[in-house]
């Protein structure tokens, strides 16, 4: 069967090379680029993100609903993926064009960059996390076919944490010139990845769901109805959260706290091993335990190895001890990313219950608003508090309120974040069983099973939906 090939397996995740790996550069560099390239003050540079994430609040959940509205001979959601496959690799690489400009002017036009690229990240990525329900229904092999997604994620990190920064370095007559090459160059490869997993995967033929656009919101925000998609919302956005702050100020931790950017490529090639090398572990454990375990097990480690962070953040501090606790942390970083997009598939299946519809595409949509969102925070409270703690990028010597600033950051910012993780990964409802029981429940009211449901079966329904009984399977329940 097509949905066991290996060849498969490897289409569905080649997208996220794309997914992965374009967030990831720009967490790490955006920032800089504009602080210490374009020279923009760090509060509004912070701004840009999360000012774009209110683009966003619009343009998710309408793209979720025009992917659940579109019919192609190709298929709604891999429709987009062939259009965003260009869209997404041109505005990705118009992100680093270097203009000389008056201050408003520099802000206003990064600022429209950044919405280009969020508008192409959306018509991507809100199909692309919409394709698997419709791919593959088995709940085995959806964590078989997630857990490539990751790989290719954690390949992605690999390439966008340590290829950008050398390109930027060595190519190019200038470190302007050498961010847009930068740009250039993976943008091709974004295009490829995307056109891949176009090309090679394929998803079922479902009823076309003609909600009128000007619903598009009601219906997209109707989601927060079901308690398992608001508890996924705590595991997704302070997960990813953490490892945000982590991603985008470690520049600035080697440069102002320790005194060492030349050990950037050394550091993050530890993390980034250590996360691909986590992806396989978390593979197994995935099969054997439940897709909430990678993150018990992953996140205390990581907790640990942050903390002891705290005793080698000085100038010219040995490299050697913050290598192995970024090493360690990156086996934690790991869980996040394949405990979210593991337990996202089983959604649409919690929804298809509360409301009598299939609805990939708004939970997609809904989703990756939110994967913005976080990073959008992130960015923003890091500019703002960069400029609370006076960082001057021309600055030969950083003050000490600086250097106590990006310490506090870079440590205890993401163990908060990690702490609020592991919170919402405990009150997440959904495992195998309970999965079971839902499933059982939707073949009870579509007439394909005559038994009635035990007290322990409904206890469970609406333990996951949030809602009553008697109110399941209800269309009004989407609006």
């Amino acid at each position: 069967m097509k949905k066991t090939q290996f060849s498969a397996k490897l289409a569905y995740g080649a997208a996220d090379i794309y997914g992965g790996g374009s967030f990831l550069i720009i967490s790490i560099l955006y920032l800089v680029f504009l602080t210490d390239i374009v020279g923009m003050n760090p509060a509004l540079a912070g701004s840009i993100p999360m000012i774009g994430k209110i683009w966003d609040a619009i343009t998710d959940p309408i793209m979720g609903n025009i992917v659940d509205r579109t019919q192609s001979k190709y298929g709604a959601k891999r429709f987009y993926l062939l259009i965003g496959s260009f869209v997404g690799a041109i505005t990705f690489s118009t992100m680093w064009i270097s203009i000389s400009a008056s201050a408003n002017t520099l802000y206003f036009f990064y600022l429209l960059m950044y919405i280009l690229f969020s508008t192409g990240f959306t018509i991507v990525m809100v199909p692309y996390n919409a394709l698997l329900p419709d791919m593959v229904s088995d709940y085995t092999q959806r964590s078989a076919f997630t857990m490539y997604r990751m790989i290719f994620s954690a390949l992605a990190a690999i390439l966008a944490g340590l290829v950008p920064n050398m390109i930027v370095n060595n190519f190019g007559s200038t470190p302007a010139q050498g961010f847009l090459i930068m740009g250039i160059i993976f943008g091709v490869i974004f295009f490829l990845s995307i056109f891949f997993t176009f090309a090679k995967t394929w998803e079922a033929t479902l009823p076309i769901v003609k909600t009128p656009l000007k619903e598009s919101f009601r219906e997209s925000f109707s989601v927060f109805r079901n308690r398992s998609f608001r508890l996924y919302l705590g595991v997704f956005l302070f997960g990813q959260g953490s490892s945000d702050f982590v991603t985008t100020l470690i520049i600035y931790f080697l440069a102002v706290v320790l005194r060492q950017s030349s050990q950037y490529t050394f550091i993050m090639s530890g993390v980034l091993i250590s996360q691909l090398l986590a992806m396989f572990l978390y593979q197994i454990i995935l099969k054997k335990t439940s897709k909430k375990f990678p993150i018990y097990l992953g996140f205390p480690i990581r907790m640990i190895a942050t903390f002891s962070m705290i005793f080698f953040a000085y100038d010219q501090a040995p490299i050697l001890p913050i290598f192995i606790a970024s090493f360690i942390s990156g086996l934690g970083t790991a869980a996040s990313s394949v405990t979210s997009y593991a337990i996202l598939t089983d959604l649409t299946d919690v929804d298809y219950l509360i409301t009598t519809k299939r609805r990939p595409g708004i939970y997609s949509g809904m989703a990756t608003f939110n994967r913005k969102i976080a990073n959008g925070l992130a960015i923003w409270l890091i500019g703002l508090l960069l400029a609370f703690f006076q960082y001057d990028a021309t600055a030969s010597v950083p003050n000490s309120v600086t250097v106590e600033g990006i310490k506090f950051m870079f440590i205890f910012l993401p163990l908060i974040f990690m702490t609020a993780t592991l919170y919402f990964t405990y009150r997440f409802p959904i495992d195998k069983v309970r999965y079971e029981y839902i499933q059982k429940e939707i073949r009870r009211r579509t007439g394909e099973l005559n038994e009635k449901a035990t007290d322990e079966e409904i206890k469970v329904c609406e333990m996951v939906t949030g809602v009553p009984y008697h109110n399941l399977w209800k269309a009004e329940n989407a609006r």
